[in-house]
């Protein structure tokens, strides 16, 4: 019976949304208004928890009307894939306190207001052909076409 085999699956092939799959990610850290301040470039299959070390490591000193020059975030939003404890301990020693939903207990829902800066980032960095698709063989040419991007929206929002 045909209409059989593929109620089982037989013909439907394997779940796209498993975590075996190809591709590329493109990890981001904004400041509060949605400027890109870090990108970073990971493989499908790589852990999101894996990937935000480099993010706070990779922060530009940024310039600031009075003291000194800041180097790290004073807080960070995160969804339920950072919270591990290595990640927790990691933002501590940088002293960057930490807003991340906890596994089982808190909803992701809270952190709507943050999260959606971060969605229209990586939306608008959608809408660049090169990084809708992935074209380029070799990680680090990606990461230049995103790493261009991210400057040009910067460009884009600074004042008139």
């Amino acid at each position: 019976m045909r209409g059989h085999e593929e109620v089982n699956g037989e013909l439907t092939g394997p779940n796209p949304v498993d975590r075996g799959k190809y591709g590329s990610k493109i990890h981001l850290l904004t400041e509060r208004t949605g400027l890109p301040l870090s990108l970073a470039i990971s493989g499908a299959n790589v852990h999101d928890s894996q990937a935000l070390i480099p993010l706070p490591d990779a922060i530009p000193p940024i310039r600031s009307r009075r003291g000194p020059r800041r180097r790290r975030p004073g807080k960070l939003h995160g969804d339920k894939a950072y919270d591990h404890r290595f990640i927790r301990s990691y933002l501590r020693r940088r002293q960057i306190s930490a807003r991340i939903a906890r596994r089982g207990i808190d909803s992701s829902q809270r952190l709507g207001r943050h999260r959606w800066v971060i969605e229209r980032i990586v939306a608008w960095l959608g809408g660049f052909r090169r990084l809708h698709r992935r074209y380029e063989r070799k990680a680090d040419h990606f990461a230049a076409f995103a790493s261009i991007a991210a400057a040009l929206i910067c460009i884009r929002r600074l004042p008139k």
